[in-house]
């Protein structure tokens, strides 16, 4: 299980600092650093909602797009036998590579 919030389509990371003894986090997969901290769960929730809010408000005066753009592509490191055997798949079901891996990531995600 994963460390995030949710709120408006935004996700957001949980991390606790022992040392302060307080929970913080950021807003992900925007271009700007947002964050937001509290001492309880409660309390990080309404902080993290209120980033969002804000984060919105200022992105629509300053008249620009809030969510980071994807251009949709990306390196992925993976080891070669797996690569290997990727590749094999692909060719038994009769399209590219990118194809195969753009497939087996829709149904993963969207399944």
């Amino acid at each position: 299980m994963a460390n995030t919030i949710e709120y408006k389509g935004y996700i957001g990371s949980i991390e606790y600092a022992p040392e302060d003894q307080c929970f913080f986090g950021k807003l992900e997969m925007i271009d700007d650093l947002i964050t937001f901290e509290a001492d309880n769960a409660k309390e990080l929730e309404s902080n993290f909602r209120n980033a969002v809010e804000e984060y919105l408000e200022t992105c629509k005066s300053l008249g620009r797009e809030p969510q980071k753009v994807y251009k949709g592509v990306f390196n992925v490191r993976i080891e070669p036998e797996l690569h290997r055997k990727v590749y094999q798949e692909a060719i038994k079901a009769g399209v590219s590579l990118n194809s195969f891996v753009r497939q087996t990531l829709f149904k993963e995600v969207w399944a």
